[in-house]
């Protein structure tokens, strides 16, 4: 098939697709009770008043939810005869509600296997195929379902519950088998723990985690990059602190509802002086309210979203690495044709500043950091055309990243051993560095709902480069003035170490290593030129060719299910960098001499700059 079915442009991924039951579903059927253009979907409606025939819409399901904080705009229902009659596309929803785990299936493979209502289509892989076309790799894909088999007495003993759980992995594997990237597979919560059920059915609830463990079971051994959801965990962690995500912890909340069930909460449902369903996790007997849809949606969001902002742990290094070779790279130009005399040291001690700002890529997230910087070093002639030398540098950066301000700290210590070569106009440099990365207190931030949910880890790294430069002076000897063409060439390879953030949370990852490396080839421009005896001013520029710009990726699990790892994009190097520096040198004596600089560096959505002081002593 050479076509492709039309999607949506957004970051990070072309478009939703979303498989169910009710929980997802997008408005399927009509809303008997408001104008013939509206749907139903199966959530507490919009308010104010929240009822029937006010013209307030629904709320959002989690996977539409789930879409607007991916950038793709309004979800729509695949096969809504309202929809058809009133001449709007279909969209890319495929939830019903209604569905058990044989329906869902039958929605992606079967021919007429989607149904709902008075309308019926060929399930998803079938309808492409009758139309020519393949399915979007760069899509995000979204299965659940499981509790309406419990509701419709399918699911009644261990066997068929571990029935139910194969059905939703034969989804998953026929979306992978189709071309399916990404799919994102939601547990089941627990169906014992709703009013419909009396809040705390046991059997019910044995069965629904039997269903849960045989679909990890399953997901750990199929080839599929599956981003699971651990809905049940969630949900537990939030009924045990239920006031801090905005809801009454003196309500009953799961053996109440807002509407629609045999215990309508009398504080806070419909029929209250103060209906409110915010305050209620439960909309009817056994489908939760939009302020619950939400939590969902955060949750599945923060899990997205985790590798574009961990992703910039290695970027951080890289800039730390370049404003240290900057460093080194001023203190060059301020002895460029002065260096110490033969069989003597120069020494050198730097204090500076950097500054990062990553814009936000389709797989990475905006962030920005400052940091702070020493270094101390120094070189020996060795005659009169070389020199050599060793620089040490501490750096400690500080990054903020994400939404919700994620926040991620490196401390850097760098070693670089360097040569330098002068003679006949000609000049050169070459540099070896080493690093040690120490990533201390990693604060991961994301919304969950009203809260403000931070995961925390740690994890070491190293990194080491090469670099050379050669130029040619086109100034006379003797000149006030000195203008140099020359060529660069980089390498880079920064290794940081797997880690685990801390607890097992639903929301806690665990990351994998991960390698960056950096192969440029530049050309550029030096130029110096002494105002006075004891002064000099100089200035650099080059542009660089970046060749290791591949998008990164970033493989990952949950603390709380292991085995299931999934590999998401991350962010992608700029394949230029351009730099400008300046700087003064002024000699306070004949030995002691004074030298500032500042640089910038711009890589398509990445810049850097930093500010440097220093002290240079012959001794």
């Amino acid at each position: 098939m050479a076509a492709v079915a039309p999607t949506v442009s957004a970051a990070p991924y072309s478009g939703l697709y979303v498989f169910g039951d009710s929980l997802s579903d997008a408005g399927q059927f009509p809303d008997s009770a408001n104008p013939s253009s509206q749907t139903q979907r199966f959530t507490n409606r919009v308010g104010p008043l929240f009822t029937d025939a006010s013209g307030e819409v629904y709320g959002k399901t989690s996977p539409m939810l789930l879409g607007e904080l991916l950038g793709l705009g309004a979800q729509s229902p695949s096969t809504s005869s309202v929809f058809q009659s009133n001449g709007l596309a279909d969209g890319n929803n495929w939830a019903v509600g209604g569905y058990r785990t044989d329906q869902i299936l039958d929605s992606i493979t079967k021919a007429g296997g989607s149904v709902a209502g008075s309308r019926t289509r060929d399930g998803f892989l079938v309808d492409l195929a009758n139309r020519g076309l393949s399915l979007d790799r760069n899509a995000l894909y979204y299965v659940n379902g499981g509790g309406n088999d419990f509701l419709q007495g399918r699911i009644l003993n261990t066997a068929q519950a571990q029935a139910a759980a194969g059905r939703l992995v034969d989804s998953v594997e026929a979306l992978q088998a189709a071309g399916a990237r990404y799919i994102m597979v939601s547990l089941l919560p627990n169906v014992g723990n709703t009013p419909a059920l009396g809040g705390g059915n046991s059997l019910i609830g044995g069965l629904a985690s039997d269903l849960n463990t045989e679909l990890v079971s399953q997901l750990r051994g199929i080839n599929a990059n599956v981003i699971p959801l651990n809905l049940p965990l969630l949900v537990t962690e939030v009924l045990a602190m239920p006031s801090a995500f905005g809801f009454d912890a003196t309500q009953n909340l799961t053996g109440t509802c807002f509407n629609g069930c045999t215990s309508v909460n009398a504080t806070w449902g419909i029929n209250s002086a103060t209906p409110d369903p915010s305050k209620l996790m439960f909309n009817d007997g056994v489908h939760p309210t939009t302020a619950v849809q939400q939590i969902a949606a955060d949750y599945a969001y923060s899990l997205l979203s985790a590798s574009q902002e961990v992703s910039l742990l290695p970027e951080m290094a890289l800039g730390n690495l370049r404003a240290h070779q900057g460093q080194l790279r001023s203190q060059w130009q301020a002895d460029w044709l002065a260096w110490q005399p033969v069989s003597q040291w120069r020494g050198f001690v730097t204090g500076g500043g950097q500054q990062q700002d990553f814009d936000s890529q389709d797989n990475s997230s905006s962030a920005d950091g400052d940091g702070y910087n020493l270094n101390v070093g120094g070189s020996y002639r060795l005659n009169d055309a070389w020199r050599v030398g060793l620089a040490l540098g501490l750096y400690g950066q500080d990054l903020e990243a994400g939404a919700a301000n994620s926040d991620y700290n490196l401390n850097s210590y760098l070693a670089t051993a360097f040569a330098q070569y002068q003679e006949n106009r000609w000049w050169a440099d070459f540099a070896l560095s080493v690093g040690s990365l120490d990533y201390d207190n990693l604060k991961r931030s994301f919304d969950l709902g009203q809260v403000k949910r931070t995961e925390k880890g740690d994890t070491d790294g190293n990194l080491w480069g090469a670099s050379g430069r050669v130029g040619y002076d086109i100034a006379q000897p003797g000149s006030e003035w000195h203008l140099s063409p020359f060529f660069s060439a980089d390498y880079v390879e920064i290794d940081v170490d797997g880690y685990a953030e801390d607890g097992n949370r639903s929301t806690a990852l665990n990351f994998d290593d991960q390698q960056r490396d950096s192969r440029r080839l530049g050309a550029g421009l030096q130029g110096r030129y002494q105002l006075s005896p004891q002064t000099a001013v100089f200035a650099e520029y080059s542009h660089e060719r970046e060749y290791a710009d591949d998008t990164s990726k970033v493989r990952s699990e949950l603390n709380s299910l292991p085995g299931i790892d999934f590999e998401l994009k991350g962010y992608t190097p700029g394949d230029k960098l351009d730099t400008a520096s300046v700087g003064v040198s002024h000699q306070l004596t004949r030995d002691l001499s004074l030298r500032g600089g500042y640089s910038y560096s711009q890589s398509d959505e990445q810049s850097q700059q930093a500010v440097s002081l220093s002290l240079a002593l012959d001794w």
